[in-house]
């Protein structure tokens, strides 16, 4: 989010302690965030799996349909609350702070959801849903407030970055379903807890590191804690009447009103962007662009997000785990998709430095088109998988290992590259409001995603097939559209590279 005001002040009153040329605050950031994702995507590999399994065994029991619903609406609103997180550092507390309160979030409601108790289990959903809103966009803001001076240096700086990030899911992904086997769910989310109050404390000892970057939000753009206080009022009295069972959720219906209310402000905004924001032709055009880009992303979110619904659910009911007299379990192979982004992000950050260096880079929509059609051939793979579950067998997880191969190189070609040309193609007055269409896209389609989950009956077992080769043609289809849109995409970018 917008921490210019500090960016000076960070450049004059940060230690000038460096590591390999990096601003050691950079150090403190790469841990936080890393254990922050350590938390998010390690609690991610089981979330699923602990609401479907029968209480008998420790779980929820819950059905698939409601347990899908649940999953979508975690995942989108940790994007949807992203946008009030960064509002909140910017107006109110600053980057630092809303990083402490966005840790302590995390960490108290994986400990709420350690306890098993089902309405507190809900509850502490939406408290790690408020964390997680709270810590990632500032974390993010902090690391470019440590470079006033932009560049490469920068650019490498959010290299770092990212690799924390990746790291921190890899070893999420892989511990957390391994401890949650050894000693039950509830010590499952135990350790995602632990892993945030570590991440925490790192933070406190190194803050001072960060100099003033984000210590404060800037006195000229200091807002109102009144929104704020009636939005967490509203929710404790909607909590509270929903832990004592005076009021009822329906977690199907909501994703659906969910996903419905977050369509509608989508097309509201770009009507008033196009229609009424003042754009010249040059920026109408490029607005439109954005459109093309943003639809292509809430389809791409849709189907990626399996990773969590769907696919957990087929290595934990349909997969061969058994390896060497080890029975391996299912959540751990939801670190195989961090694991390849570490390995293969340097190779498709180098392939597009080389092109642009030969005057052959794809624009955005080229990528888009090739990273949907990436995430198309994965479900294919998918598909071809659940007709063998289909005729009575069990799949080896090689089926899940190339879809998520798939998976990342789709990842690369389309997450990446669609956040940096939403702020080149934003007229610059509105580069905030734009961002925040960007997560609302990744937030619409992760709830999309858990209703498409949904449509799987394990008691009608043909429903599996049929799901992934729906969100095939929705892969495929769309990524030919935005190829065949890209001479048209090239014209009205006007320049934008």
């Amino acid at each position: 989010m917008n921490q210019v005001a500090d960016a000076t002040l960070a450049a004059a009153a940060a230690p000038g302690k460096t590591i390999f040329g990096q601003p050691r605050g950079l150090a403190t950031l790469f841990l936080t965030e890393m254990w922050e994702r350590f938390t998010y995507y390690g609690m991610r590999a089981v979330l699923i799996l602990f609401m479907v399994a029968a209480v008998s065994q420790g779980g929820l029991g819950l059905d698939d349909k409601t347990s899908s619903s649940i999953y979508g609406l975690y995942i989108g609103g940790t994007y949807l609350l992203g946008l009030f997180g960064g509002w909140i550092a910017d107006r109110l507390l600053g980057a630092q702070r809303a990083v402490l309160s966005g840790g302590l979030f995390i960490m108290v409601g994986n400990a709420m959801l350690a306890l098993g108790n089902t309405p507190v289990f809900y509850l502490g959903l939406l408290v790690t849903v408020m964390g997680v809103g709270l810590l990632k966009p500032n974390a993010s803001a902090m690391v470019a407030a440590l470079y006033p001076e932009g560049g490469s240096r920068r650019d490498a700086g959010f290299s770092f970055f990212y690799m924390g990030i990746n790291l921190g899911a890899f070893l999420g992904s892989l511990l957390v379903p391994l401890f949650a086997a050894w000693l039950g769910w509830r010590w499952g989310f135990a350790l995602p807890a632990l892993g945030m109050a570590i991440g925490l404390a790192q933070f406190l000892w190194t803050r001072h590191y960060l100099g003033a970057a984000g210590l404060a939000a800037a006195d000229e753009q200091r807002g109102s804690w009144t929104p704020v206080i009636v939005s967490l009022v509203a929710l404790a009295v909607v909590a509270a009447a929903a832990l004592t069972g005076m009021l009822k959720i329906n977690a199907v219906a909501l994703a659906a009103w969910a996903s419905w209310a977050m369509g509608v402000l989508g097309v509201v905004y770009f009507l008033y962007l196009l229609f009424f924001a003042g754009l010249n032709r040059v920026e109408r055009n490029r607005a439109l662009v954005m459109v093309a880009l943003v639809a292509a992303s809430v389809m791409f979110w849709a189907g990626y997000e399996q990773t969590g619904a769907s696919f957990n659910l087929f290595a934990d009911r349909y997969t061969d785990r058994h390896i060497f007299g080890w029975d391996m379990p299912a959540g751990v192979l939801q670190a195989v998709n961090p694991f390849f982004i570490i390995v293969f992000a340097p190779l498709f950050a180098a392939l597009w430095i080389a092109l642009g260096k030969r005057g052959r880079d794809f624009n955005a929509a080229a990528k888009f088109g090739a990273g949907l059609i990436l995430l198309g051939l994965g479900f294919m793979v998918m598909y071809l998988a659940s007709r063998h579950v289909l005729a009575g067998e069990i799949v080896l997880p090689t089926w899940l290992v190339l879809t998520y191969l798939l998976h990342t190189f789709a990842e690369l070609c389309l997450s990446p590259v669609g956040l940096s040309y939403m702020t080149k193609l934003a007229p610059p007055r509105f580069v905030g409001q734009v961002m925040g269409m960007w997560f609302l896209s990744m937030a619409l389609g992760s709830n999309l995603a858990g209703q498409l989950t949904g449509q799987y009956d394990a008691s009608h077992l043909e429903s599996l097939p049929a799901l992934f080769l729906k969100i095939f043609w929705y892969g495929v289809i769309a990524g030919l559209v935005m190829l065949a849109l890209t001479p048209l995409v090239k014209r009205m970018m006007a320049g934008v590279r």
